[in-house]
């Protein structure tokens, strides 16, 4: 889907400006949400697709609207919601006062430093050929589906060269939303500037995305 975090192009929204030494939390209540959501992640009703699709799903007013982190407890709130976790009526209480769904598994104290090192890899075996090669010129496919997808806004419909290929790595567009992993061939992708941002654009610049196989056709 066309969401509110996909910038790349995007007019208006003043200049990046970096923090110097900025702090890995602004305040306590960003680590306990990301606490938070990393241990309800471990539950194991959903995956990273359906998480992130969950943040970039939120209304465009609410997501510019919001911090780093109030977009995660957001989007969260939406996840346990929809798994049976929580419901309105216990988000108002402020406490549990529905039944509800009983977690898969509960990630203790003790084994967060484990999981958080052996992280949730999403590269998978292939048994058919890559179809792209390096140096293959190839177009980006021009669609705006309703579901998820990585395919940047900013880079559809545009011609670029494979600049090298990756492994197979599961598709976010059908994981995202209990459909398999149903991985594929990924490729990095590099576009000129100037087929990227049109005319006027840096001809130094250059743009590289990282593009599964079902986005690309020959160009």
């Amino acid at each position: 889907m066309n969401g509110p975090q996909d910038l790349g192009g995007q007019m208006g929204f003043g200049p990046v400006a970096p923090e110097k030494d900025e702090p890995y939390f602004h305040a306590a209540w960003e680590r306990r949400a990301l606490g938070v959501t990393l241990c309800a992640g471990a539950m194991g009703a959903w995956n990273i697709d359906e998480s992130r699709h969950a943040r970039e799903s939120l209304h465009p007013a609410d997501y510019y609207a919001s911090s780093y982190y109030e977009i995660w407890i957001k989007a969260l709130e939406t996840l346990l919601k929809r798994h049976g976790f929580v419901s309105d009526r216990d988000l108002v209480a402020g406490k549990a006062v529905d039944p509800a769904a009983a977690p898969k598994r509960v990630l203790k104290a003790e084994n967060v430093l484990a999981v958080l090192a052996t992280g949730g890899p999403c590269d998978r075996p292939i048994a058919t050929p890559a179809r792209f090669k390096a140096g293959d010129l190839v177009q980006t496919k021009n669609f705006h589906p309703t579901g998820h997808t990585r395919l940047p806004r900013y880079a559809r419909g545009k011609q670029g060269a494979v600049e090298a290929v990756r492994d197979g790595f599961v598709f976010p567009d059908t994981n995202a939303h209990g459909q398999g992993e149903n991985p594929q061939w990924v490729y990095t992708v590099v576009f000129e500037g100037a087929e990227i941002w049109g005319e006027g654009a840096d001809p130094t610049l250059t743009v590289s995305i990282d593009a599964w196989e079902s986005y690309l056709e020959p160009a």
